[in-house]
């Protein structure tokens, strides 16, 4: 982690909770992006993290949006940006349901538009800051305040979605490995137009996990292969270092789901379809990789 800056941009001031994950992403995330940066902030638990002004935790610009604006918001801002000279990094620091719900239509308008600046969507695979109701990013079978029998359906793919707006940069990131989020936000943000990152956040209040069991969470999300570590550059698909090790030998999906609360009274049919997901994105990814 040598080449990580010592800058700190996350002030030891913030409301978390104890053993969030999506503050310790903004570390990096800001570490990778320095100091001439705007971050755009809709309704999320970060809104909330942040602290209340002018004592805020957040050591770089920031601007609290509404819900489903955060994309067209920053759209506004590059361009006021650019007009006016200058690279600041504008990046929308978003959460699922921000994302993958009430903000994707304005997120589809950027990215159409080929609006300069990085999305970030930080995912904890539910409504966070508003008591842990399901989104679109809810996997089947977990439990939230809106599902207590465990939810029926299965997540949105966001990132089948994000690619097909053919974004220069896309790739997906976890808590867990620092220096892979910390290298892919640095990539994204030399490349022109707009650019993804989809960061899977275990989060122990809503996940019903011990708050320090957080990392060992997200590195069980991507060895289960629940999660796979990924970027695509132009179309062209690299699979991370440490999914190539998860795809090869994978650990059983249960390593990852029987530590959780909110699975528990998952079915086994519930199960087998998280495992058809999971064997259905390995054998795509890999395909197209190779």
């Amino acid at each position: 982690m040598a080449e990580i800056p010592k800058e700190e941009y996350i002030l030891p001031t913030t409301s978390a909770c104890a053993g969030c994950s999506s503050s310790l992403c903004l570390r990096y995330i800001l570490k990778a992006s320095g100091p001439d940066t705007v971050l755009v902030i809709p309704a999320c638990c970060t809104s909330v993290i942040q602290g209340m002004y002018p004592r805020t935790a957040v050591n770089v610009p920031v601007y609290n949006i509404a819900f489903a604006a955060a994309a067209a918001c920053a759209s506004g801002m590059s361009a006021a940006f650019r007009a006016l000279g200058k690279k600041t990094n504008v990046i929308v620091y978003a959460g699922d349901g921000g994302t993958v719900d009430i903000g994707l239509q304005s997120l589809s308008g950027a990215f159409e538009r080929e609006t300069d600046f990085l999305y970030l969507c930080y995912d904890n695979e539910a409504y966070g800051n508003t008591g842990m109701q399901r989104s679109g990013a809810t996997p089947v079978g977990a439990r939230t305040t809106t599902t207590p029998a465990g939810k029926a359906h299965s997540r949105k793919d966001i990132e089948q979605i994000v690619e097909a707006h053919r974004p220069p940069y896309l790739a997906t990131a976890c808590s867990a490995y620092p220096t892979d989020l910390f290298s892919k936000v640095k990539k994204a943000l030399t490349l022109p137009g707009s650019t993804f990152i989809h960061i899977l956040a275990p989060c122990p209040t809503g996940w019903k996990f011990p708050p320090g069991k957080t990392i060992e969470m997200g590195k069980l999300a991507v060895k289960t292969g629940m999660w796979v570590l990924y970027e695509r550059e132009y179309g062209k698909l690299a699979i991370s270092a440490p999914s190539k090790a998860a795809m090869a030998t994978p650990l059983p999906l249960a390593d990852y789901l029987s530590p959780q609360g909110r699975f528990k009274g998952i079915t086994p049919d519930q199960v087998q379809e998280l495992e058809r997901e999971i064997a259905a994105r390995r054998e795509r990814l890999l395909r197209e990789a190779a």
